[in-house]
């Protein structure tokens, strides 16, 4: 059975990878990000997540240890190298004094201490990112399989009102960006708060007043980060607006670009283009400008920091109060300082597009599925392909209903064909057959049997499909033809090839049955994909069939050839056709014509025009319109 939907999902217009939701600066530290999704419930769906990382408690434990020894090895570093300073200063002034000489070996043993105490510290960061990383990805695993078992399990009624793009957005974008979470910002959050801590605690081991001093310049820097966030965060929220603008007028532009040039609508899509891409320019312009002054505002507070510290520091110093080593200890301390304290504020906005983003896809899990099977199906061991429509009701919305009462008996083996205007509900017996859907009253009956009676795998065995819009994936012409029969031998592939007339065409190309076929489908013709649908069918061997018929958009002697290889499949199969031509299903047993979701008349094509009723109406109406093309 093929199936009905494509496997390339487009992403929808204006969806944005992680990267280009939220602002950046140099080395990676994040600034003046662009305004954050914030979750509906942050504390549900936290501790929902906190729930999928309670398998990796004891490695989350010691990542966290490894995270504050590997941090506190770090802030340790610069007193130590303080203290060589220190050293390297007193024994300058002893050498000069004529009092003693510098001690190298006491400096050296200090180095490499310090060198020691880096290395350790860069070793259990290493072991750090890599546990957390393996911790992630299982997550992130974990997350994309259950998503993609869900998506089996949905309901068709869920996809009639969310597009394929929403969907794939959560095993892309959302679960990236949990992965990015949990990846770096989780321990970045431990560090972060060690640094913090850490640092002041050194800080005020060297001197109380310095460290005042220090702690001066974090509300300043504060102030003006708030400042300077407050006035580009507008121009980031323009900014992804009109990016989601300009790539969907490019997406539907060459998309359609046949229809733009048939239409000469080249000039009204470029002034659109430019409309949207002159306010993108000068959105981007004014929010990357408010992300670059950042940089240069903050070392012009830090520098002035510096100068007070240092200021203090030389005065301490001389009434020898503190080293020269400590000054040197303090400033690096100071330089450090500001930075975990921004990283925090940061993680606080990237946690709540991480929330959110892990909100939607709990929604998404916790959707309604289809109502489960029968305990105990049936399991038919010979069909004979008997179908029963008893009453059927249906409606896709409450209060609208789509099928009204429709009723019919098909006996084993007759060519079924159902005709109609468009909405007329002939694509929605379809579903309610193959229980895509289920009816809101009445019965569908397989050979006696309420088709809500079986497996919904075992029913859809019964029905081969073929459609008029093809699906072919991205792989070779024998993985193709075998989807619906996986373990079908290549003999069992040739033989459903010859039958719907594709094996010569396949034998033309390069590598024959394994010619690879690309993501897009468009290195064969419209007319060979709808045949190799056809042989998919064949190989399937279904006792029923179902053809949405398929020649409107290919040649004459290819619709000949397509023609055939379905009348073939059709023998002994009971077989539903969806007419759209009324030309082509002369030759049916049974006509059902739908109007208005109800069957208004039913019989073979010769006793319809007898009747001369709506069915006759369409017929001619059809044959007029092809005798006035032939004529003109």
């Amino acid at each position: 059975m093929t199936s009905p939907h494509g496997n390339n999902t487009p992403k929808p217009k204006g969806t944005k990878t992680t990267s280009q939701r939220r602002g950046f600066m140099g080395r990676g530290h994040m600034i003046a990000s662009a305004p954050v999704e914030k979750p509906r419930d942050f504390k549900g769906t936290l501790r929902k997540l906190v729930a999928y990382l309670d398998p990796y408690k004891a490695k989350i434990i010691v990542v966290f240890l490894l995270a504050i020894g590997s941090t506190a090895f770090a802030i340790v570093g610069p007193k130590i190298l303080g203290n060589a300073t220190t050293e390297l200063f007193n024994g300058i002034i002893a050498e000069l004094a004529g009092t003693g000489e510098v001690p190298f070996n006491t400096i050296s043993r200090i180095l490499l201490t310090a060198l020691g105490l880096y290395a350790f510290s860069a070793l259990l960061s290493y072991l750090q990112g890599w546990l957390m990383t393996d911790v992630a990805i299982q997550v992130t695993y974990k997350l994309r399989k259950q998503i993609m078992e869900k998506i089996n399990r949905m309901p068709f009624r869920y996809f009639d009102g969310t597009s394929h793009g929403e969907v794939l957005s959560l095993l892309t974008n959302d679960v990236d960006t949990i992965n990015q979470t949990l990846n770096q910002s989780l321990t970045q959050i431990v560090t972060s708060l060690v640094s913090v801590l850490g640092i002041l605690v050194m800080m005020l081991t060297i001197s109380w007043q310095m460290t005042l001093v220090a702690l001066l310049i974090v509300p300043v820097s504060m102030m003006v980060v708030m400042l300077i966030v407050k006035q580009s965060q507008k121009f980031f929220r323009q900014q992804q607006d009109y990016l989601g603008h300009v790539n969907g007028q490019v997406e539907e532009t060459f998309g359609g670009h046949v229809i733009v040039k048939a239409f000469n609508g080249e000039e009204k899509s470029i002034a659109r283009f430019d409309e949207y891409n002159n306010t993108l320019y000068d959105s981007a312009w004014k929010a990357q400008f408010f992300s670059s002054i950042m940089m240069p505002t903050m070392r012009l507070i830090g520098n002035l920091g510096y100068v007070a510290v240092v200021i203090l520091g030389g005065w301490l110093t001389v009434r020898q109060l503190i080293t020269v080593g400590d000054i040197q200890a303090f400033i690096q301390y100071v330089r450090s300082f500001t930075q975990p304290i921004t990283q925090l504020a940061n993680i606080s906005n990237v946690l709540q597009g991480t929330v959110a983003a892990a909100e939607r896809v709990f929604d998404f899990l916790a959707a309604e599925e289809e109502p489960a099977d029968t305990e105990s199906p049936i399991r038919m061991e010979k069909v004979r392909g008997q179908v029963e429509f008893e009453n059927v009701h249906f409606s896709y919305e409450a209060g609208k209903p789509v099928i009204k009462g429709f009723s019919a008996k098909i006996q084993p083996g007759q060519k079924v064909a159902i005709v109609g205007p468009t909405g007329a509900g002939k694509t929605t017996m379809v579903k309610l057959l193959m229980r895509f859907y289920d009816v809101d009253s009445g019965a569908i009956r397989i050979d006696g049997h309420d088709v809500r009676d079986f497996a919904r795998a075992d029913l859809r065995h019964l029905f081969g499909m073929v459609l008029q819009d093809t699906w072919l994936f991205n792989g070779t012409i024998a993985d193709n033809i075998r989807y619906g029969r996986a373990e079908a031998s290549k003999d069992d592939v040739v033989a459903a090839a010859k039958a719907a007339h594709v094996d010569h065409f396949v034998r033309t190309l390069p590598e024959g049955y394994h010619f690879m076929l690309n993501e897009e489908v468009t290195n064969i013709s419209q007319g060979q994909k709808q045949l190799l649908t056809i042989a998919r069918a064949f190989l399937a061997n279904a006792p029923m069939l179902i053809l949405d018929e398929a020649t409107s958009s290919v040649d004459t002697h290819t619709e000949i050839l397509i023609q055939e290889a379905m009348d073939r499949l059709m023998k002994g199969r009971t077989s539903f056709v969806i007419a759209h031509r009324l030309s082509t299903i002369r030759s049916a047993d049974l006509i059902l014509v739908m109007r208005d979701g109800n069957i208004i008349e039913q019989g073979s094509h010769d006793e319809l025009m007898e009747q001369g009723g709506f069915y006759a109406e369409l017929y001619n109406s059809q044959f007029e319109r092809m005798e006035e093309t032939i004529t003109a």
